[in-house]
């Protein structure tokens, strides 16, 4: 079976220029996990959810208040609301940053008319879990590692339960 029969053709991008905000709502819109930066019309990225939650960084419990014994009880709670007010502002900054700040440069493909044996090997070896799908250096698609579990699933099209 090829990369073509499991890959979503024509996926959802966003452009380089766009902020993660834009990202989020793509991701989000789409209920998707990663998407292809482009440049014009060539990949020069992918930016994914973890990319995202990666920039919300609030740290722990603040350690920066401490309240007497008798009003232990209600530090922590305390401490959660800075967490929040934290991660607030976290959240507001973040929508504004630009997707180039945070996504992968490195572009891993696969050919289209790869088989998904190839691609698979491709997302173990690197560590990723899509891959744009190429055909003539233009993105023509986009394949996740379920498209290819759903791949070797489908076999070669014969239905296990048929009798001899």
């Amino acid at each position: 079976m090829l990369i073509k029969d499991v890959m979503t053709p024509n996926p959802a991008t966003i452009m380089l220029d766009s902020k993660v905000r834009d990202a989020s709502g793509i991701l989000r819109k789409n209920r998707i996990g990663g998407l292809p930066v482009m440049e014009g019309e060539r990949v020069v990225g992918i930016v994914t959810e973890t990319d995202i939650l990666s920039l919300l960084e609030t740290g722990d419990l603040s350690d920066d208040l401490w309240l007497p014994s008798p009003l232990e009880i209600i530090e922590v709670p305390i401490r959660e609301f800075v967490n929040w007010e934290k991660t607030k502002k976290a959240l507001s900054d973040i929508g504004d940053s630009p997707v180039s700040d945070i996504m992968s440069g490195d572009v891993v493909s696969v050919d289209v008319d790869a088989d998904i044996e190839e691609g698979a090997k491709l997302m173990l070896a690197e560590g990723v879990a899509r891959l744009p799908v190429m055909h003539n250096d233009r993105l023509v698609g986009i394949v996740t590692r379920q498209d290819i579990v759903r791949g070797i699933s489908m076999g070669d099209g014969k239905n296990d339960l048929e009798s001899d």
